[in-house]
C-alpha cells in the first residue's frame, strides 16, 4: 500500500521582525482578511480553507514560508520522505514532548511540518 501524505491546512511566514508588522498589516489592512488569535501570542488569518500563520523570527533577513502536511503514521511518512530526498531538520523549531510529528527540508530547502492530524 502506497504511503499516503495529504496537505495540511497550515502555511506559517516566518517573518523578520523588521518586517513583522508591516505583513501583519498588509493582510489585516490591505487584504482583509480575517484574523484568528486561538493560539496567543501566535498571529493569523484565514486565507480560504487555509490557516496563514504569521510568526516573528529576530533571526532571519528574509521572510520563509513553510508548509504542513498530514499523515495517519508521521513515523512511516518521514521515513519515506527522507528515503526519497527530504532532509530532517527538526531543529529549525522545538514542537515539544510528546508531538507526533517532526520538520524536513524538500529539495529546494522548503520547510514541511509533518504530522499527524491530531498531533497537539
Amino acid at each position: 500500500m502506497p504511503m499516503e501524505i495529504k496537505g495540511g491546512i497550515n502555511i506559517a511566514m516566518k517573518v523578520p521582525s523588521h518586517e513583522y508588522e508591516a505583513v501583519l498589516a498588509f493582510y489585516r489592512d490591505v487584504v482583509g482578511l480575517p484574523p484568528f488569535d486561538e493560539k496567543q501570542p501566535a498571529k493569523g488569518f484565514i486565507l480560504g480553507p487555509n490557516r496563514l500563520w504569521i510568526d516573528e523570527m529576530p533571526h532571519l533577513s528574509q521572510a520563509e514560508v513553510w508548509l504542513e502536511l498530514f499523515a495517519d503514521d508521521h513515523a512511516a511518512a518521514l521515513s519515506h520522505l527522507l528515503a526519497n530526498g527530504a532532509v530532517r531538520c527538526d531543529a529549525v523549531e522545538d514542537l515539544g514532548e510528546g508531538f507526533r510529528g517532526g520538520w524536513v527540508m524538500n529539495p529546494a530547502n522548503v520547510v514541511h511540518l509533518v504530522r499527524e492530524p491530531d498531533a497537539w
